[in-house]
């Protein structure tokens, strides 16, 4: 039987949230879990992304330089619209080991906002998604997948941590998943002077 990808990691994204105090603000009901094919093999390039379907401070339209633009709207397939989409990158996030992994995730998840308003959450600094320094983002990242490890999960939730893709192929014979088309900003009408 397929693994249906989104499934699992959703449950291993939701026993993250449950478990580690710091990432209990994110509802993953709202979050939309999916997939994308790498475009190549190698070991290095994007592993996983989390796009906010919101402005700063949960807005739905905001200014991006001298324009005004709207939010797309994703809603999941059980029909709820989600404030955040988290993709990995196929088979490329299978391509590291189990520590590192989990470092990605996590890592994607420390940028839901406090406020779980559709934002990223925002450090100060011209850098404001890693804050001033990447590395320190990633330790923190690792660090809190460390805690998650430390609180004991099920062992099942291991089988995305632990095998490769080819693993995973010959155990279930395909590995299926939602997909999300990159969503766009909507280009609003100018905005009149109030006179």
């Amino acid at each position: 039987m397929a693994l249906d990808f989104t499934a699992e990691m959703t449950r291993l994204c939701r026993d993250l949230c449950r478990r580690v105090e710091e990432l209990s603000h994110i509802d993953m009901d709202r979050v939309a879990v999916g997939y994308r094919q790498a475009r190549t093999r190698a070991t290095h390039g994007l592993q996983a992304s989390l796009t906010p379907l919101r402005f700063e401070g949960g807005a739905t339209t905001g200014r991006v330089r001298r324009r005004w633009y709207a939010c797309p709207r994703v809603v999941a397939p059980c029909g709820r619209e989600c404030l955040y989409l988290l993709n990995f990158y196929l088979p490329r996030f299978f391509d590291h080991p189990l520590e590192e992994r989990l470092t990605t995730v996590v890592h994607e998840l420390w940028h839901v906002s406090p406020g779980m308003d559709g934002d990223l959450r925002r450090h100060e600094g011209r850098c404001y998604a890693h804050g001033p320094r990447q590395k320190g983002y990633d330790a923190n990242a690792a660090r809190l997948g460390r805690k998650w490890l430390a609180a004991d999960p099920p062992a099942d939730l291991f089988t995305l941590l632990e095998s490769d893709f080819a693993e995973l192929l010959a155990s279930h014979g395909a590995v299926v998943g939602d997909r999300y088309a990159t969503p766009k900003m909507a280009p609003l009408p100018p905005r009149r002077a109030a006179g």
